[in-house]
């Protein structure tokens, strides 16, 4: 599938990345700076995003900004106070792309603790809700609002002993579709995108003995993840697989 899209697709865009510390998330961060987008940096991690920070700095792109945040403690308040410090900086949001996530424990069904299954579901789940909710208003002041959200192959079709994380990205896949019906007659699009077998340490803690080199990077991936948030892209409503298979 050809996703091009062209080098100042996203000028002047004002977009969120989660989880924009490593992997996926700091090279969406990149690329969409690349690409002429101001980038809001959201992690739990100072040191990393301040590392992205700089990174985009030092390439000449435009200046992003930080937000500090850990998914697992923050409240519906966070993030009401949150998009007032957005939109008194900025007026707007264009893009909003969920990538933060925590893998939880593998064990079987019946091992599951409820404690892993809180975590999971605040920080894969509730927290996008939440920031979600407050930061509809926003996207509504944008002229072509962009939601991408992350799901996983085992949100298509549950696998044994992937438990809470599977759960929560049927979750996730399901709340997309939601909001994406809601939005159908609004110029904000609603899409999720399955990374599918990626080179991060999230993919290295499942699979401690695979070869990473066999796997594709986050900047093999990214074609698909400016075409989502390009404001042209008119697609709303699908999960996409990223590495379809063959």
């Amino acid at each position: 599938m050809d996703y091009s899209t062209s080098a100042d697709a996203l000028n002047n865009k004002v977009i969120l990345v989660t989880g924009a510390g490593a992997g996926i998330g700091r090279q969406a961060a990149l690329t969409y700076a690349k690409h002429g987008a101001t980038v809001i940096l959201l992690g739990r991690n100072v040191k990393n995003l301040e590392s992205i920070y700089d990174e985009i700095e030092a390439a000449g792109y435009p200046q992003a900004a930080i937000i500090p945040l850990d998914l697992k403690g923050a409240s519906k308040q966070n993030y009401i106070d949150m998009a007032e410090t957005i939109e008194g900086q900025f007026g707007r949001l264009d893009g909003l792309l969920h990538n933060a996530g925590v893998l939880a424990t593998l064990s079987p069904f019946d091992q599951i603790s409820e404690e892993d299954f809180d975590d999971t579901m605040q920080i894969n789940v509730k927290a996008e809700f939440l920031m979600t909710q407050a930061l509809l208003p926003l996207l509504r002041k944008a002229e072509a609002g962009r939601i991408i959200f992350t799901s996983s192959t085992v949100g298509h079709v549950g696998r044994s002993f992937w438990g809470s994380y599977s759960i929560s990205k049927f979750a996730v896949e399901g709340m997309m579709q939601i909001l994406a019906d809601e939005m159908s007659n609004t110029p904000i699009r609603v899409n999720a995108i399955n990374p599918g077998a990626t080179r991060t340490r999230m993919r290295e803690k499942a699979y401690p003995g695979e070869d990473a080199n066999s796997l594709k990077t986050p900047a093999d991936l990214m074609p698909l993840y400016l075409h989502l948030m390009d404001p042209a892209t008119q697609v709303n409503g699908q999960c996409i697989d990223a590495q379809p298979k063959r």
